[in-house]
C-alpha cells in the first residue's frame, strides 16, 4: 500500500513537536512507502552535513537506528540515504563512519512479513555489506575512491608511486568485489530487471551503478600505471603486480555482467563503458 503508514506519521509528528528537525527529516526520508527516499529530504540531509552546528554523530546514529527496524522498506531506504550522504554530503560524514568503526550489522537481516520482504532482505544484506566495505576502504586509504581525481595527467592512481599503488589496488579490488555481490540473486543467476521494479531497490541499484563506474575508472587508471611501472619493479613487486593484473582481468568479466543489467533497466548505453575493447588493449600492453 502506498503512502506513509500511521506509524510514520506519528513518529514524524513526535519529532516535529519536540523540535527535532534532523530526526524528523531522517524519518521522512526512510518511511514505509515503497519508493526511493524523496529528493527534497535527501537534499536537506546533504545540506545538513555541511552545517557546522549539525552533529554528524547524531545524524549517523539516527540513520543507523533506522537500519535496525524489522520492515525491509525502512531499512533499505535508510541504507540508500546513508549512501547518498557518503557520496554527496560533506566528507566528514564518511570520516565519522570510518573512524568510529560504524557498522551496519545486517548480515542476518530477514523481513518475514511477506514474500517481497524475503526477496528484498537478500539485497539488503549485500547492500549493507558494501556500505560497510566502502567505510573500511576509506579508513584504510583516508580517501574515497569514488571521489578522487581520475585521468592521465592528475588522476590519483594514474600518478601514484609504486609502493602506494601496490597498497591501494588490493583495497580497491576488494571494494569492487563486494559491490558486485549485490548483482547476484539469492539462489542462482543474475539480478534481473524484474528484481528492479520497485522504486526502493531501483534507487540503490542506480547508486551502485554510479559507484561502479567511478571505481572502475580508478581501477583502470591504476592498472595502466602498474603496467607502465612493471619493468622497473623489483622481483617481489613484480609478483604482486602480476597477481593484481590477473585479478583485474577476471573482474572485468564480472563488471561486464553487472553492466548488462544496467543496460536492461534503461541506463543509456553511452554511459556504459565498452569493457571488451579495453580488455583487449590490456592484453596487448602486457605482451
Amino acid at each position: 500500500m502506498s503512502g506513509q503508514s500511521i506509524m510514520d506519521r506519528v513518529t514524524a509528528a513526535k519529532h516535529s513537536i519536540a523540535g527535532q528537525g534532523l530526526a524528523k527529516s531522517v524519518c521522512k526520508a526512510t518511511t514505509e512507502e515503497v519508493m526511493g527516499p524523496k529528493k527534497k529530504h535527501l537534499d536537506y540531509l546533504i545540506l545538513c552535513t555541511n552545517e557546522p552546528n549539525v552533529s554528524i554523530p547524531q545524524m549517523a546514529d539516527l540513520l543507523i537506528e533506522r537500519t535496525q527496524y524489522l520492515n525491509w522498506v525502512v531499512v533499505f531506504k535508510s541504507l540508500i540515504t546513508i549512501h547518498n550522504l557518503m557520496n554527496y554530503g560533506n566528507e566528514r560524514f564518511t570520516q565519522y563512519l570510518a573512524s568510529n568503526n560504524c557498522s551496519f550489522n545486517l548480515g542476518s537481516f530477514l523481513d518475514k512479513g511477506g514474500v517481497q520482504g524475503y526477496d528484498m532482505s537478500t539485497f539488503i544484506r549485500r547492500y549493507a555489506k558494501y556500505l560497510n566495505e566502502k567505510a573500511v576502504s576509506y579508513r584504510a586509504m583516508a580517501y574515497d575512491f569514488c571521489k578522487v581525481k581520475r585521468g592521465k595527467d592528475d588522476g590519483l592512481l594514474r600518478t601514484m608511486n609504486t609502493d602506494k599503488l601496490l597498497k591501494a589496488l588490493p583495497v580497491l579490488q576488494q571494494q569492487i568485489d563486494i559491490l558486485l555481490e549485490f548483482d547476484l540473486s539469492c539462489c542462482e543467476g543474475q539480478c534481473t530487471p524484474n528484481d528492479l521494479t520497485n522504486g526502493v531497490i531501483n534507487a540503490s541499484f542506480m547508486l551502485m551503478f554510479k559507484d561502479l563506474i567511478r571505481l572502475f575508472a580508478c581501477y583502470n587508471d591504476g592498472i595502466i600505471n602498474l603496467l607502465e611501472k612493471y619493468f622497473d619493479m623489483n622481483k617481489k613487486q613484480c609478483k604482486e603486480a602480476l597477481d593484481i593484473y590477473k585479478k583485474f582481468l577476471v573482474r572485468m568479466d564480472k563488471v561486464s555482467e553487472f553492466l548488462k543489467v544496467a543496460e536492461n533497466v534503461g541506463i543509456d548505453k553511452g554511459d556504459i563503458p565498452d569493457l571488451a575493447k579495453e580488455k583487449k588493449g590490456f592484453y596487448i600492453k602486457l605482451t
